[in-house]
C-alpha cells in the first residue's frame, strides 16, 4: 500500500469550503525522520548534561522504532504508558523494559488510569514529543541500571540526594523549552535544510489550485525569521528539473500569513495583532487595525481576526495541522472550523497492516489508482465509478 491516503470520520463537501488554512511545522514543512528527531534528541541530552546530569547519558542514541505519539508519561512512577480512549492500560514500559502481569498490577491495580489527572499523567501527543518520550525511557534506563543510584518506586537515591520522576519530568520539560524556544534547534535546522526538511515540488501546485477556488492562509507558532527561511527553501526550485519554471515569492501563494500565533491560545482570546516588517523581521509598534494587505505578514492575533480579515465564517474554513490539540480540537470546538489532521506515522501502520493481512482492500486499490490523475488534473474524478 502506498505511503499516503485520506481518511474521513465525517463527510466533507469540498465545494462548500471557501478558505484553506495550514500550519507550517510538520504540515507544509515536513521534517525528515529520523534525522530531525536525532538532532533534537542530541540537543536535549547536551542541555541535561549542562544542568548537571551525568555525561554518560550522551552515549544514548535516538531509536525511531521506540516512541510513538500518544504515549502517557507517569510522573509518579516514571513509566511510559499506552492507554485506550477510556484510560485502560495496554502497554507499560519502565525505561526500555516492558512490564508484565504482576509488575503492572503493582503500579496500577485496575490496569486503569485517570487521564484527567494532569499533574501526574502527561500525554505526549505531538511529533515534537517523540524525542521527549524516548528521552524519558533513556533516563529511566540509565538510572535504573547505574550502580551509583538506589532504585525507589518514585525515583532514585544517591547518598543524601533523592531525584523523583516528577523532578526528572520537570527537567526534561525545561530542556524541551530551551531547545525549542532558545532557537538552538532552529539554528541547527537552518544550517542544513537539505538534511532536515523535505522539499516537495507538489506543494506550490497544491496551493495554486486551492487559491483558484478559494482563499489560502498560513497560521504558525513559529516566528517570522524561521518561517521565512523554511518557506523560501520549500518554494525555491531554481535548481533541478524545475529550474525553467518562473519563481514566485512564497508569500504570494497565501492570502493571509500569521506567525507567532501561540496556538491553542490563538483559538480563544488570542493576542495583539501586529504587522511584521518583512525587511527586518521586526514587529511594528501598535495593534494592526487596517484591511488585509497583499503579501503582508502579521504576528499574533486570533482565529476571529483571521475570519474578519478574510471575510469568512468558521464553517467555511478547512484547517490542516499536525497537533491534535493545538490545531484540530481547539479550532473545531471553539470556532467550528473543519479540520484535517496530518498523521505521517500512519503510513507505517498501513504498511504493517497490509503486510500482515496479505491483501489490499478494493477501496484502497481504487483510491491510489486515481491519485495521480486527481493530483494533476482540474477535472473531478467520476464518483459513480468509484462507488461501483
Amino acid at each position: 500500500m502506498p505511503g499516503w491516503g485520506i481518511f474521513v470520520n465525517r463527510s466533507l463537501a469540498l465545494e462548500k469550503i471557501k478558505c484553506f488554512g495550514f500550519d507550517m511545522d510538520y504540515t507544509l514543512a515536513v521534517y525528515k525522520s529520523p534525522d530531525y528527531e536525532e538532532l533534537a534528541f542530541n540537543l536535549l541530552l547536551e542541555h541535561l548534561v549542562a544542568i548537571g546530569y551525568p555525561p554518560e547519558i550522551l552515549a544514548y542514541k535516538y531509536d525511531p522504532t521506540f516512541p510513538t505519539r500518544g504515549l502517557v508519561f507517569d510522573a509518579l512512577y516514571g513509566n511510559l504508558l499506552k492507554v485506550d480512549s477510556h484510560g485502560n492500560l495496554l502497554v507499560c514500559a519502565h525505561g526500555f523494559r516492558f512490564l508484565k502481569g504482576a509488575e503492572i498490577l503493582h503500579y496500577y491495580p485496575n490496569k486503569f488510569i485517570q487521564r484527567d489527572d494532569m499533574k501526574r499523567f502527561h500525554i505526549l501527543n505531538t511529533l515534537f514529543n517523540l524525542t521527549e518520550a524516548h528521552l524519558y525511557a533513556c533516563l529511566v534506563d540509565f538510572f535504573t541500571n547505574c550502580s551509583r543510584y538506589v532504585n525507589c518506586d518514585t525515583g532514585y537515591k544517591h547518598g543524601n540526594l533523592f531525584m523523583s520522576f516528577r523532578s526528572m519530568f520537570q527537567d526534561v520539560r525545561e530542556a524541551m523549552d530551551h531547545v525549542h524556544l532558545s532557537g538552538c534547534l532552529k539554528e541547527k535546522t537552518l544550517e542544513n535544510l537539505e538534511k532536515y526538511v523535505v522539499k516537495d515540488p507538489r506543494v506550490p501546485l497544491l496551493l495554486s489550485r486551492m487559491k483558484e477556488v478559494g482563499k489560502v492562509f498560513l497560521a504558525t507558532n513559529s516566528d517570522y525569521t524561521y518561517t521565512d527561511a523554511i518557506m523560501s527553501y520549500l518554494f525555491d526550485f531554481s535548481q533541478g528539473d524545475k529550474a525553467d519554471v518562473p519563481q514566485r515569492p512564497w508569500r504570494s501563494y497565501f492570502d493571509l500569513i500569521v506567525v507567532d500565533t501561540r496556538k491553542p491560545l490563538f483559538f480563544a482570546e488570542g493576542t495583539v495583532l501586529r504587522q511584521v516588517d518583512t525587511d527586518t523581521g521586526k514587529l511594528r509598534i501598535g495593534t494592526y487595525t487596517g484591511p488585509l494587505q497583499h503579501c503582508a505578514v502579521y504576528s499574533g492575533g486570533s482565529s476571529d481576526v483571521v475570519c474578519d480579515l478574510l471575510g469568512v465564517k468558521g464553517k467555511d474554513i478547512l484547517y490542516m495541522g499536525d497537533h491534535i490539540f493545538g490545531d484540530i480540537l481547539k479550532s473545531k470546538k471553539r470556532q467550528g472550523w473543519r479540520t484535517f489532521l496530518v498523521v505521517p506515522e500512519l503510513a507505517r501502520e498501513l504498511q504493517v497492516w497490509t503486510e500482515k493481512s496479505g491483501e489490499q482492500c478494493q477501496a484502497g486499490d481504487t483510491d491510489f489508482a486515481v491519485q495521480g490523475e486527481v493530483a494533476w488534473s482540474l477535472l473531478h474524478p467520476s464518483m459513480a465509478k468509484l462507488r461501483q
